[in-house]
């Protein structure tokens, strides 16, 4: 470029001819320096301190012609330069880009001639809709007044612009897990839906979080532009062409007014200046007439520990450590030392030196008072009886058991299992040795007793009233058995019942468990008249339970799950029966003569189940939760949690609406079902596992049975007032049962139409406990007109008087609702 700029001429003068021109000296070489690109220009040096000689001036343009035909080729020279300079803009606006896309010459194919064709444009690439309105027109009106109608505004062509369909919030959680770009979104009032954020307005709500400047390009920290000050930028002109006014050089008369006025009154003595503080005299102040301070006063400093017998310059011999102690004590840290220091021993008090800890011990002592936080602990004197709940007197909530009134015994085996017939007087029992006995209530005197081949498991009354008979569980069995003495239709409706003359059609889906009949010219007393046997490897059904209706009924077989285990270890099978997984829970209908699994695989292993007395609701305990299960939906309801290690028992009431759980870790846990799947009440009143739970049929009464022995009756008051909680009231300790190979009472029930409570124990016992009446304002006088059985049931001497009244009943053909005053002598 630079020899380019030398060699080319200038086109603005008109140069003068070769002829003309003076002769130049010629360069010689190493003169003329040509820089390149890459070569730095401060590097080269070409003057060498020489001044250039001033070019001459050309004498010959000073004439009008020269002039004429100079600024003919200035002209010339301009278009020139003009038309080069056109040519390069359209050769680099060419080489940049292109301000509008390039047309293509076609030929038409309608008429025939060239035409031009410029590419479509593309919204998505060339077109900016930043600048576009959005289609709602409303104006700035406010959007509430859209709410009730169905459209949100009006667009460009007076159309209305529809509400756009708004999900629940569901839907809106869901669109902003789905969708990443929700949560740089926003709500616009005007189209009412979301809007994404551009990247400037994410930057400005980042700055405002970040307390900045929400203008990116803006710079708090500019340098200040001085515009009034420095050399040269002083203000000359005024601010204003108004003339001066003359109260800015005049004073004021007013103001002198005013200082006039104030002088008189200093000289007339009616104004008196202050006069200067004089500091030679000590003034003095009370320090008590401040008022007294609303904050607390400063806690005293803790009292420093004081000195003991070890720490005597004499001390006992026995204080002082021997040398192992010594060493020990050196070898420790200081913070694991449990004394500061070493007893000594001197024998004079002129002999002990200064104390090498003292000024360390009074630093510790200053940072303890500095650093150390004190508070000061108010103490309350509270009666501890005053935090006991209160609660109503036992004697004010009779009545309850208090007293065991009969004994019955079974001399081969603990008692495990008891049941009282659903009209009060009757209860059967049974053992380990497979002996099942039945005696009534009121005497104690047993009527009639089976024998089976294995031991007792489960014993239940059926709870219909125009039937009567009840189930005995043994080994992989249940058997159906009518007492005696029953009434005649009674029997006939019993038979008809467990024998039908038809059996019912078989079901669709065939069971596992077979369901017997013995023929009808080998019905005794002393068999069953209907057996269901269970599938192989069963085990021993623990627990039988009766709907309300007396149509269904519910079997557990505990040891299903440890024979399966056994099972499964030793040869390796796990179904050994059909159903295999369904925990050993079964219920049998007895008009169809169907049983049915309800489950095809149970977690853990069943302890217990029950029916709801009011709902179609199955409760299935396994060792530490409890289900609900709706059976005519067939789901599960509620998993209730009582924390307990391993469930034994359970219970619900009569309304339904509470259960009560117990443990071998002996807790009992109240649950209010509409309450929580928590606890509501948890009772540790038992010193042993607990192994029954019974609530009374129609008294406000539940007992627990445990291993220590002893029977807890407790009072449990249900109200219908929702938001008044049961109340709860422990009432007796009943104990007469002994302990044998850690086992107690096994199992308890409760009389339906009395409060008495029957027990079954590990020493064979059976027992009956009613209530003492000996105190009972409500116990009837020697005159009154009484039967035999209210006396049975409300004397004191029960047990001779069940007795008496049993034998004059039984032997002489006395009825026992007949009164006493009506007896033949």
């Amino acid at each position: 470029m630079a020899v380019k700029e030398l060699t080319k001429p200038s086109k603005k003068r008109k140069q003068p001819s070769e002829e003309d021109a003076p002769l130049q000296p010629i360069l010689t070489a190493g003169e003329l320096e040509m820089l390149s690109d890459e070569e730095d220009a401060e590097d080269a040096v070409s003057d060498d301190g020489e001044v250039d000689e001033f070019p001459e001036i050309d004498t010959r343009s000073d004439s009008d012609q020269d002039e004429s035909e100079l600024d003919e080729e200035e002209e010339d020279d301009d278009k020139e330069e003009f038309e080069e300079a056109d040519e390069e803009e359209d050769s680099s606006d060419s080489d940049s880009f292109h301000v509008f896309p390039k047309a293509k010459t076609i030929v038409s194919d309608i008429t025939g001639h060239l035409k031009r064709v410029y590419p479509e444009i593309e919204p998505d690439y060339d077109s900016d809709s930043s600048t576009e309105d959005g289609p709602n027109r409303v104006g700035d009106v406010p959007m509430h007044w859209y709410d009730d109608l169905p459209h949100i505004g009006y667009d460009i062509n007076g159309k209305q612009v529809l509400r756009p369909a708004k999900g629940d919030e569901l839907d809106k959680f869901l669109s902003t897990v789905e969708d990443p770009s929700a949560w740089t979104s926003a709500f616009d009032k005007n189209t009412q839906m979301d809007r994404p954020l551009t990247d400037e307005e994410l930057d400005i709500i980042r700055r405002l979080y970040a307390g900045e400047v929400p203008d990116a390009g803006y710079n708090p920290y500019e340098p200040t532009t001085e515009w009034f000050t420095g050399k040269g930028k002083e203000e000359i002109m005024p601010l204003s062409s108004a003339p001066e006014p003359k109260r800015r050089w005049v004073p004021s008369k007013w103001e002198k007014q005013k200082v006039m006025k104030i002088v008189r009154a200093i000289r007339q003595g009616r104004i008196i200046g202050s006069k200067p503080k004089t500091t030679s005299k000590f003034s003095f102040y009370s320090i008590w007439s401040e008022p007294s301070s609303s904050h607390p006063p400063p806690l005293p400093a803790p009292k420093p520990r004081l000195p003991t017998n070890n720490e005597s310059y004499n001390p006992p011999e026995e204080y002082l450590p021997t040398e192992e102690e010594r060493k020990e004590w050196e070898a420790q840290d200081s913070e694991d030392r449990d004394q500061d220091y070493l007893p000594q021993k001197y024998s004079a008090l002129r002999l002990v030196p200064a104390y090498d800890r003292f000024i360390k011990e009074r630093f510790n002592r200053q940072l303890d008072l500095y650093l150390a936080p004190r508070i000061q602990r108010v103490k309350l004197n509270i009666n501890p009886n005053t935090l006991i709940p209160k609660l109503p007197s036992p004697s004010s909530l009779k009545p309850f058991p208090n007293y065991k009134s009969l004994k019955f015994t079974h001399s081969k085996g603990r008692a495990r299992c008891v049941s009282i017939s659903p009209d009060g007087g009757w209860v059967i029992s049974g053992d380990e040795s497979g002996k099942v006995s039945l005696w009534e209530v009121n005497v104690g005197r047993e009527v009639k007793s089976w024998k089976f081949d294995s031991k007792i498991g489960a014993l239940e009354w059926c709870p219909r009233l125009d039937v009567n008979y009840f189930v005995v569980s043994i080994e992989e069995k249940i058997h159906f058995i009518i007492p005696p003495n029953v009434p005649a239709p009674v029997l006939a409706l019993t038979q008809a019942l467990l024998a039908p003359a038809s059996l019912p059609p078989a079901a669709a889906t065939p069971s596992p468990v077979i369901w017997v009949t013995l023929p009808t010219n080998t019905w005794s007393p002393d068999t069953p008249i209907l057996t269901a046997n269970l599938p192989p490897s069963s085990g021993l059904p623990t627990q039988l339970t009766w709907h309300r209706r007396g149509d269904y009924l519910a079997s557990v077989c505990k040891l299903y799950s440890h024979v399966l285990h056994r099972c499964q270890s030793l040869i390796g099978l796990w179904h050994l029966a059909t159903g295999g997984t369904q925990g050993g829970v079964w219920i049998h209908q007895v008009t169809r003569r169907h049983s049915q699994a309800p489950f095809k695989k149970v977690k853990g292993a069943v302890q217990m189940v029950l029916f709801h007395p009011l709902k179609p609701h199955f409760f299935v305990a396994t060792q530490q939760y409890v289900r609900i299960y709706n059976l005519s939906e067939q789901k599960l309801l509620k998993t209730l949690q009582p924390g307990i290690k391993w469930i034994s028992s359970m219970d619900v009431h009569p309304s339904g609406d509470h259960l009560i759980v117990g443990g071998y870790d002996r807790k009992l846990c109240w649950f209010d079902l509409e309450l929580s799947d928590k606890p509501y009440k948890i009772m540790r009143y038992h010193t042993r596992a607990i192994r029954s739970l019974h609530f009374h049929p129609s008294y406000p009464l539940f007992a627990s049975s445990s291993d220590d022995g002893a029977i807890q009756i407790f009072h449990s008051r249900i109200y219908n007032d929702l938001m008044t909680d049961p109340l709860i009231v422990p009432l007796k300790i009943l104990r007469g049962h002994e302990i044998r190979d850690g086992l107690g009472v096994l199992q308890i029930k409760w009389s339906s139409r009395q409060p008495w409570l029957v027990s079954g124990g590990a020493d064979g016992t059976i027992a009956v406990w009613c209530r003492n009446t000996a105190q009972d304002p409500t116990t009837p006088r020697k005159d009154t007109k009484i039967t035999f059985r209210q006396l049975a049931r409300q004397t004191v001497d029960s047990r001779a008087l069940h007795i008496t009244t049993g034998v004059c009943h039984y032997y002489f053909g006395i009825p026992m609702d007949t009164p006493l005053n009506a007896i033949p002598p």
